[in-house]
């Protein structure tokens, strides 16, 4: 089709172009399996001994035949392991995102959302007939300030925020979040999936915030977990009400039970070994400690998202060809994901990496930046 033709010719030309890329053989280090759950024996054995008795697919949605005791046993400990009265499973974290939203709010309400959101957030909040208010990223000043002259006007506000931000690893103040639902009113709506299992149990653990009624979190079995789908976890009503109103939890297949049974280990393994997320820190900082020896500019905020900040878009894609080329897999992350002009190698630490992964992944860079003659050491590089 022509008119495809043309608007693939444009998105070349703006190096914004996207294609696929097989992982076989590659050093990957932009994968969200950052404790390596996913090939753990217990949780490669729990999926195994479930798909030989229940088969490949659940068979239907949840509301018709497709929920299994594997998935109310992976909902009831979620729920305990994240502190929250109940749980419910969604396919993946988009889905809970873009289904939950608009169940929570409608006409008359509002929707407040940090810029940097995930774009499933994003595209929840388009799905709802709620108004709408993006602040800058962290400026929970300018929140305020809007809540402040505005909250009188809305029914029903929900405050949404990531906790780590998925492009960028910055750490939402959920302290000061918990302080503004609070004053002003509003349900708290928090995207823990990049926070689960990486800042211990997740953001509220790393900040020893407790349950309150007025807060909602989605998370994700996908990163940590090493599994796949998603869930949302808040007081008995509201998940009753979500699966009574996400449409995307109603008309959905439910996850495999194999798969729920899996995520089901992962979780367990996790809550047996809580020092795995102490011994991620570890890595991100023998990461970072590389990223300063190359001289590369990058963002650290204590957690496993590591950008190395290129800028120019094609400069980013020319970067990630040329350290595919030497046997690593980087990803560059480009607009519409992050702004125009912020490209950036999205580097992640993962549990299962040592000093020969390390040193392969510096000796990877030395030759690409010699081959693309890319000189990114003018940029400021750091920490927070």
């Amino acid at each position: 089709m022509r008119w495809a033709e043309e608007l693939l010719s444009a998105l070349k030309r703006a190096a914004l172009y996207r294609r696929r890329v097989r992982r076989e053989g590659l050093l990957d280090f932009c994968s969200n399996d950052y404790l390596c759950l996913a090939r753990h024996p217990r949780v490669v054995a729990a999926a195994r001994r479930v798909l030989e008795e229940e088969g490949l697919g659940s068979g239907a949605s949840q509301l018709v035949s497709g929920y299994t005791r594997y998935h109310e046993l992976l909902e009831r400990e979620l729920a305990d392991f994240k502190g929250f009265p109940s749980c419910l499973l969604f396919g993946s974290g988009y889905l809970a995102n873009a289904g939950a939203l608009p169940a929570l709010a409608g006409e008359g309400d509002l929707i407040a959302s940090d810029e940097l959101n995930h774009a499933s957030i994003i595209d929840g909040v388009r799905l709802s007939k709620a108004e709408r208010f993006v602040f800058p990223h962290r400026d929970y000043d300018a929140l305020e300030r809007f809540l402040r002259q505005n909250r009188h006007r809305f029914k029903k506000v929900l405050v949404v925020t990531d906790t780590v931000f998925s492009m960028d690893g910055t750490v939402a103040d959920l302290p000061r979040l918990y302080e503004i639902a609070e004053r002003y009113d509003c349900l708290l709506y928090l995207d823990e999936a990049h926070a689960t299992g990486t800042l211990g149990r997740g953001a509220l653990e790393r900040f020893n915030l407790p349950y309150r009624e007025f807060v909602l979190l989605m998370g994700t079995l996908s990163k940590a977990l090493g599994a796949y789908g998603a869930f949302v976890c808040a007081s008995k009503p509201v998940t009753e009400l979500l699966l009574n109103r996400a449409r995307t939890a109603i008309f959905s297949t439910s996850l495999p039970p194999s798969v729920c049974a899996g995520a089901l280990e992962a979780l367990r393994v996790l809550k047996e070994r809580p020092e795995l997320p102490e011994r991620l820190r570890e890595k991100e900082r023998r990461l970072v400690e590389l990223l300063n020896e190359l001289g590369l500019p990058y963002a650290y905020h204590g957690t496993p998202v590591i950008p190395v900040l290129v800028g120019d878009e094609e400069a980013a894609l020319r970067l990630s060809r040329a350290l595919r080329e030497e046997g690593v897999l980087v990803q560059a992350i480009r607009y519409p994901t992050v702004p125009k002009g912020k490209a950036r190698l999205r580097l992640t630490a993962r549990l299962c990496y040592g000093e020969e992964e390390f040193n392969l992944l510096k000796e990877a860079f030395k030759k690409a930046l010699k081959r693309t003659s890319l000189d990114l050491t003018q940029k400021r590089a750091g920490t927070s």
